[in-house]
């Protein structure tokens, strides 16, 4: 039943999404509240997933690809602003969650508690980037957020693990927690490098695009099962084999580029419509679980109204103090701190993304049933019902409020514009001066057999059509009718200028003169030449084939 009922969910999930996109709507907040809803409907199955299943499938995939996308230099420029969020304010959300929790639930051990608030810390940064990115946020902002979510699930991973196996009395690797978590980051960050760079190798000599694209689908899966047999993050080993392929994907073939962006778009609208339908469908029997167990479902809802309050609370007073201690130290005129990277405004628009996503449900639901001694695991259900109550919550109240924010503190920077259009003109000029030198060295040494009066006319139609696609469209249809040897030259030397400009570019980004932002955008535009330029000689060679 589980299977039919996965498939339904995707297609109506993503009924959903395009009728809330034609709403101008957010797409992640009206899923979970039409799952909610749809939840309650009489007679209807529930749609439970093993929490492994959760972590090892869905998880693997959305992360990966956001850290394909994501800038290695970027994510070193804002390293201390993400490592402040990814694993500081997780911490601190997590022992305060489970101080109070504590004290106000006795049937949770501060073990336990610690597992609960393990469990709500990590924020899902997909809605937050999706209505940042739509209302113009500052790129930095955008980083940040981003950022954080490649880094905070593997804290609260480990962190929640610590607690299960103090709480249960099975036995972890380490003893010491913080050596723990340092194996876990080392080993997680060396097995997805690791993967990555042989993975990579393969890739850069299959000259395969279909071949090369199955390996890269299937890195992200290799790279958490691998780690997590050795003991390390799995999470942390697919961030960095999507930082690592990310960053040399424009040493594979341009249609493989072509055809991985498209596949992994479309992965991602299907395994976030899934999770956050999936969650919001959990409700109607996370709710009877507890009524089930005997508890009072009216004082379970109470207590985990509370954790909301208290997780919705604590990363913006964490994020105010931050700021405000910065402020001090520089009112004191001592720079020891640096300069921070956001200003008051966007610290306010980041602590106020705090969403919780589909790894809480899961980290919630991998709590035992049962600890070593076969006791039942203390205060299981009030967990389950918080994880559900928080990741509902913070949703539906942060994620809709999140759009009346921005515009109200007009978190947007005056100047983005301006530093964009300049690092486009860098980028063209190098294009320009790439395409001009090619140019000139193809005129200085023309092919045997060709008239050079022919020829110079064939490098001045090259050159106008680099300009611009439509006219190289008009150029190349020219050039088929002047003779096919003469197409088969006008494309080698398109191909051979669009090549240059890409290197160019990429030794313009590694000298620190481009943004690796811009060079994306710039690329996936000379992807899509070369890619027509491509096509045209492949078809020509058939043609020919054809003849023979």
């Amino acid at each position: 039943m589980n299977g039919a009922w996965i498939l339904l969910v995707v297609i109506a999930g993503i009924a959903v999404t395009a009728l809330a996109s034609r709403r101008d709507l957010q797409a992640p907040l009206v899923l979970v509240a039409v799952g909610a809803l749809v939840s309650f409907v009489p007679g209807l199955p529930r749609l439970e997933l093993d929490p492994e299943i959760i972590l090892g499938v869905v998880l693997p995939p959305l992360l990966y690809s956001s850290a394909l996308r994501f800038s290695v230099p970027t994510f070193r420029q804002y390293l201390p602003s993400i490592l402040r969020l990814g694993i500081y304010t997780v911490l601190v959300t997590a022992f305060v969650v489970a101080w109070t929790a504590s004290a106000m639930m006795t049937v949770l051990s501060f073990g336990a508690a610690l597992a609960l608030g393990a469990v709500v810390a990590p924020t899902d940064a997909v809605s937050a980037v999706a209505v940042g990115q739509r209302l113009g946020l500052p790129k930095r902002v955008i980083a940040v957020l981003t950022g954080e979510g490649l880094v905070n699930d593997a804290t609260a991973l480990t962190l929640f693990t610590v607690a299960i196996s103090a709480v249960t009395g099975t036995h972890i690797l380490a003893d010491s927690p913080l050596l723990f978590f340092l194996y876990e980051v080392a080993g997680g960050v060396a097995v997805g490098l690791a993967l990555a760079y042989i993975v990579h190798l393969i890739r850069v000599r299959m000259y395969d695009s279909p071949l090369e694209t199955v390996l890269g689908l299937v890195l992200p899966f290799a790279a958490y099962l691998a780690a997590e047999e050795l003991h390390a993050s799995g999470v942390l080993a697919v961030v960095a084999a999507g930082l690592f392929i990310g960053h040399r994907a424009t040493e594979v073939s341009v249609s493989t580029r072509l055809q991985e962006r498209a596949v992994w778009k479309s992965i991602d609208v299907v395994l976030e419509t899934f999770v956050f339908a999936y969650m919001g469908l959990q409700l109607r029997f996370v709710l009877d679980e507890v009524r089930d167990s005997g508890a009072d479902l009216r004082l379970a809802l109470l207590g985990a109204v509370v954790i909301l309050l208290v997780v919705m609370i604590v990363r913006p007073a964490w994020g105010l103090l931050h700021w405000g201690r910065r402020a001090l130290v520089r009112r004191a005129g001592s720079e020891r701190l640096g300069r921070d990277q956001l200003n008051f405004r966007e610290h306010v628009v980041v602590s106020w993304a705090g969403m919780r996503g589909v790894v809480t449900l899961a980290a919630a639901g991998g709590v035992p049933v049962v600890i070593a001694s076969g006791a039942p695991f203390p205060g299981r259900e009030m967990i389950q019902i918080s994880a559900l109550v928080v990741a509902i919550g913070t949703l539906l109240i942060q994620g809709a409020t999140m759009p009346w924010l921005i515009r109200r503190l007009e978190v947007t920077d005056p100047y983005e514009r301006l530093r964009t259009e300049e690092q486009m003109t860098v980028a063209r000029r190098i294009s320009a001066e790439s395409s001009d030198r090619v140019l000139a060295e193809l005129a200085a040494q023309p092919p045997d057999g060709v008239d050079p009066e022919i020829y110079d006319r064939l490098l001045a139609k090259a050159r106008t059509s680099l300009r611009s696609r439509q006219e190289a469209e008009t150029v190349e249809d020219a050039a088929e009718d002047a003779g096919a040897r003469l197409a088969a030259l006008f494309d080698d030397i398109r191909r051979a200028s669009l090549r240059a400009r890409r290197q160019d570019l990429i030794d313009a980004r590694d000298r620190g003169e481009l943004d690796d932002e811009i060079l994306r955008d710039v690329l996936e535009s000379l992807d899509i030449d070369e890619a027509a330029v491509e096509e045209r000689i492949r078809r020509r060679r058939r043609e020919d084939g054809a003849q023979q």
